[in-house]
């Protein structure tokens, strides 16, 4: 795909920032478990806290294409704290989306310009791939909704300022959904302890838990009933992000690679003069090659919201995922035993690529996604 001018100035901003700010302190991140909020605010200062949320409350007003090259550009530096940002934006465009005027007014302007941060909760202990059958509930009482229940693998959890939470305001099913925001101090909110994690250990993971939570009534998300549709809508877009910061992350393992297989030297000459380096090295640059290729495809359908879109980010964050994974797992093979040490960072790298075939959806289920859109065919 050939980018244009714009495209080409926002992706190397984005990259400039990632090997500036973000490589020179990603494994000190990673070993002190540590998400920077001046780096995440820095990100806001460049327009990356909203890139497709609409410009009225300080959004980029950018496609899902743009936000693919950055998201992939900046986990070149630190797949964590960009995969964070991704979420953030996620919960932000839904806020933007979906809220009524006032809502949108409160909110906005803080999480676009990151001075307020946001998580996205949805999962579950009891409900994972199975979102429809959340038990969270919110109860309306008078001018307020009560909230009880648990949301389980929340991202930020804790950190965050506002949580945009899916709790069962009507009857069982999909149908009886509803969209929340609730704020980190409101009363009954409170956070599990933090989970000790393969991967994204710069970002801190923990249960969300509501008891008699109250909110005002006017933080409900639309109207009651709407909400598993704009969880779903907001993971079309989710799917496409971890799929570029999945995508980055792999370029920066095999980026990692090729240096190191040019200096390493073994039976007198450097690995990389092995015709089998050259070959897996060959391997993964066109499968890289192909699965950007699958997502930009998918992120342009997205943005002309064609009627396959959701096949397609579906289909993309399947391929990305895996296919990133695998190029990250042979730049460690490459690497031989220095691979496997934390000093050559590639480790952390396959570490933090591994949730990507997980969250958003499990690959089998982004299958199933697939499989059910070909039959409607």
């Amino acid at each position: 795909m050939i980018l244009s001018d714009e495209q080409r100035m926002i992706s190397d901003m984005a990259n400039s920032f990632a090997m500036s700010e973000l490589r020179p302190h990603a494994e000190m991140w990673d070993h002190e478990k540590y998400m920077d909020r001046a780096v995440l605010n820095a990100l806001g200062d460049l327009g990356f806290g909203g890139i497709y949320s609409r410009e009225e409350y300080g959004g980029s007003g950018l496609g899902r294409l743009d936000a693919a090259l950055i998201f992939e550009q900046l986990s070149r530096g630190d797949i964590s704290h960009a995969a964070f940002l991704s979420i953030h934006n996620m919960a932000t465009w839904m806020v933007d989306s979906f809220g009524d005027d006032q809502l949108r007014a409160k909110y906005v302007p803080g999480l676009t310009a990151t001075r307020l941060i946001a998580s996205y909760c949805l999962t579950e202990p009891g409900a994972g791939s199975d979102a429809a059958s959340l038990k969270t509930t919110a109860k309306l009482d008078g001018d307020e909704y009560v909230l009880n229940g648990a949301k389980i693998f929340i991202s930020g959890a804790g950190f965050s300022d506002v949580y945009v939470v899916m709790a069962r305001t009507g009857d069982g099913g999909a149908k009886g959904i509803s969209t929340f925001v609730v704020e980190k101090h409101a009363p009954g909110l409170s956070f599990g302890k933090v989970e000790r994690k393969m991967g994204w250990r710069a970002q801190p993971t923990a249960m969300v838990n509501f008891d008699d939570c109250r909110i005002p009534t006017t933080n409900l998300v639309g109207k009651e009933g709407e909400g598993f549709r704009f969880a779903m809508a907001g993971l079309d877009g989710g799917r496409l992000n971890i799929s570029a910061c999945a995508l980055g992350g792999a370029q920066d393992a095999l980026d990692r690679a090729f240096a190191y297989v040019k200096e390493r030297n073994q039976f007198g000459r450097a690995i990389l003069d092995f015709q089998a380096t050259q070959f897996k090295l060959a391997d993964m640059e066109t499968e890289l090659s192909a699965a950007r290729a699958l997502l930009y495809d998918a992120a342009v359908k997205l943005d002309a919201r064609e009627p396959d879109a959701t096949k397609f980010c579906a289909m993309a964050k399947r391929f990305v995922t895996d296919t990133a994974y695998k190029v990250a797992n042979d730049a460690l093979q490459l690497h031989g035993g220095y691979g496997y040490l934390a000093d050559y960072e590639v480790e952390r790298i396959v570490r933090d690529l591994r949730v990507h075939q997980i969250l958003e959806g499990t690959n089998e289920i982004m299958r199933v996604i697939v499989a059910r859109e070909m039959m409607k065919d």
